[in-house]
């Protein structure tokens, strides 16, 4: 690409996804051009800088103009897909053949197994010859207002992690690491695993809500099998539930506890605690709501 050519746009895909909107509103505000995918773009509100496109991972006619401009990419599969590297595989090496950056956010352990769906992504990335970051955040404390959303308003949290300790890490976190990736070529080739700065229990996680809170938010260990009925039940496809009760035996023998430097080298500051998760979103945590 020669200079004249030279385009300065960041798409980020999942722009309103957990991180996805706190990076966007990042990126704006540092001044960048971002555009933002959706299915549905006209949901997204306007903001000066941002650009909304249209972009349907199982539709390639429309990756066209998504990439057009671009020279940088976020990239994350959507929550309770099993099929990652099916659905990403093709925007991603469509943004490849346009010499694109990808900043991809997997998740922590995925280089345990070359099998493992986000792992596939990440070896795409890194067989490519193209200047990538591949993230790898440890469970998001953000699951506590929401897939445990329901379970922390009634008051009990019941997950099949037995007393191990969890490393949460704040979304805001994951953004701020994802704009220094896509704002600077120094952590470029790279894998990060991104943590908090110490590790709870799920127990003690929800003892600081609790606190916060001003009520009652307890935690019971459940077995994986009680875990799978409760997630159908609540509408969670039975595989996605299998292999997030799978994950969580991990969590259990206490593979999540271990906290890295990775985030302060990205960002430049220290990880958010669980405290300050929750006191930044206090007002999500206040109401008891009776769950049928």
């Amino acid at each position: 690409m020669t200079q004249s050519q030279h385009t300065s746009q960041i798409l980020i895909l999942g722009s309103t996804g957990t991180v996805g909107h706190v990076l966007t509103q990042i990126l704006l505000d540092q001044g960048e051009q971002v555009k933002a995918a959706s299915r549905h773009p006209e949901h997204l509100a306007d903001q000066p800088g941002l650009q909304k496109v249209h972009l349907d991972f199982q539709d390639p006619s429309t990756f066209e103009a998504a990439l057009e401009g671009v020279d940088r990419l976020f990239a994350v599969s959507p929550g309770g897909v099993l099929q990652a590297y099916d659905l990403l595989a093709p925007v991603l090496q469509a943004a490849q053949q346009k010499g694109i950056k990808i900043v991809l956010q997997t998740a922590i352990g995925v280089d345990a197994d070359d099998n493992i769906p986000l792992r596939r992504l990440e070896l795409l990335l890194e067989q490519s010859g193209l200047p990538y970051v591949v993230l790898r955040p440890n469970w998001f404390s953000d699951n506590f207002h929401s897939y445990w959303a329901a379970d922390v308003a009634a008051g009990l949290v019941r997950l099949p992690a037995a007393d191990a300790k969890t490393s949460f890490i704040d979304a805001r976190d994951i953004a701020l690491s994802a704009a220094a990736a896509l704002t600077s070529g120094q952590f470029d080739r790279r894998a990060f695993v991104l943590t908090g700065p110490d590790g709870l229990s799920y127990a003690e996680a929800v003892q600081v809500l609790s606190e916060v809170a001003g009520r009652s938010i307890r935690y019971e260990a459940s077995t994986p099998e009680e875990f799978v009925q409760t997630s159908v039940q609540r509408g969670i496809p039975e595989d996605y539930a299998r292999n997030l009760a799978y994950i969580f035996s991990v969590v259990a023998q206490g593979w999540a506890a271990a906290t890295t430097p990775d985030v302060q080298e990205l960002t430049g500051k220290t990880p958010y605690t669980v405290q300050e998760y929750a006191e930044y979103n206090k007002e999500k945590f206040l109401q008891k709501v009776a769950q049928h």
